[in-house]
């Protein structure tokens, strides 16, 4: 996993989550209390509400990217990155600042101003947005989104979301957004579920990964809760986004989501890493399709063994699952264990209780191993029925 220097501030997964605050500077903004015309009281906002509660990084948005607003073109943008640049100007506090937009003119202006980093709605749809930002040498983070400058975020399957993040390139110091939120009228609630149920497969890409899940309402629908509600929900998911590979939250509620953010990386699992000549570490992988993005990534040519035909294949063997079954009589466990050894899965079974009605055993191996188990004649109709709820779990 790349770690990206963000003017002096490190992202990855050797640093601690990082909180990206929000300002707006467009009237048209939805979420009142982040929205500001004047540059002192928004340079007072930021002091006191963002950094002073422990914002690593202030993401300033000119337009609000709602789809039932007109999208601004790239000079009305800079008309309004005055405001912005005297925000920045009056800000006392220390903290990475980055300029919201969809235009590398409008990127370019801001940073040569003092701006310290870009976020793109529009995932590089402006194709000279990644060479203003390599030359410029700054942190941007990709959200996904279709080659269109007027339609951020509108990208709805998993698959394609990922894709789109790869559109354009990226940059040494990309940072991938998956795009959470009703950006789209095809988007669904049910989308943006899967996407975040999806979350480890985006270190696929090897970059650092910034989530937007803040009060969204793929979260507050779960709850039966509102707008204003819908703290606990989003605190909640921030957790566990960062115990699932998130490095950067994007949020108005500071303080609450700093907090949350640090339990998830508590108690995110440990991995080795260790770097020397050659490099060591050890990927967060849970399920065969989030080990087939890093094979993607590298560019898996020479895959052996395990009969693996190709990294679709060999994904497969990346991960152990586990299965307990019970009920088994004698003769059950006997056929299990030929079929197991004969699949490559491991069975371990323990002695029959009183009142149990039959043995239990545990069946570990890879989902290719699991998913060909065959209890061939030795079986009872039980247990065959057994195996084939273990395969189809596991296809």
């Amino acid at each position: 996993m790349r770690t990206v220097d963000a003017a002096g501030v490190g992202i990855g997964d050797e640093h601690p989550p990082r909180i990206m605050g929000v300002l707006n500077v467009s009237k048209e903004s939805p979420y009142d209390p982040s929205v500001f015309d004047d540059p002192g009281e928004a340079a007072a906002y930021v002091d006191e509400e963002l950094i002073g509660e422990g914002a690593d990084i202030v993401d300033v948005g000119l337009e609000s990217a709602n789809k039932r607003f007109e999208v601004l073109s790239a000079e009305e943008e800079l008309e309004r990155l005055d405001t912005a640049v005297e925000t920045l100007e009056s800000v006392s506090g220390d903290a990475v600042f980055s300029i919201e937009t969809r235009y590398h003119e409008v990127a370019a202006a801001a940073l040569d101003r003092g701006y310290d980093m870009v976020n793109d709605i529009c995932g590089f749809a402006d194709p000279e947005m990644p060479r203003v930002c390599a030359e410029h040498d700054v942190a941007v983070g990709k959200m996904a989104s279709p080659p269109d400058l007027t339609r951020p975020g509108a990208v709805e399957d998993v698959d394609d979301i990922y894709d789109a993040l790869g559109r354009n390139g990226l940059t040494d110091k990309t940072i991938v957004d998956p795009a959470f939120g009703g950006w789209s009228e095809d988007k669904t609630l049910a989308d943006d579920r899967q996407t975040f149920r999806r979350l480890r497969e985006f270190r696929g890409l090897g970059h650092p990964i910034l989530v937007s899940i803040n009060r969204k309402n793929f979260l507050r629908d779960l709850a039966g809760r509102s707008t204003d509600e819908a703290l606990p929900v989003s605190l909640a998911a921030t957790s566990m986004a960062v115990e699932r590979g998130a490095h950067v939250i994007r949020t108005h509620d500071v303080a609450e989501t700093r907090d949350a953010a640090l339990i998830g990386a508590e108690f995110a699992r440990g991995r080795v890493r260790e770097s020397g000549d050659v490099d060591v570490e050890e990927l967060d992988v849970t399920t065969p399709r989030e080990a087939e993005r890093h094979l993607d990534r590298i560019a898996a040519d020479g895959v052996v063994g395990a009969d693996a035909a190709d990294a679709t294949a060999a994904s497969r063997d990346a991960v152990v699952r586990v299965f307990e079954v019970t009920g088994l009589s004698d003769g059950d466990v006997g056929a299990l264990s030929v079929a197991a050894a004969g699949a490559g899965a491991t069975v371990v079974s323990g002695a029959a209780e009183a009142g149990a009605g039959g043995r239990s055993a545990l069946v570990f191996g890879t989902p290719r191993a699991l998913a060909d188990l065959d209890a061939g004649d030795g079986g009872t109709d039980a247990l065959v029925a057994a195996l084939e709820t273990v395969g189809s779990a596991v296809r």
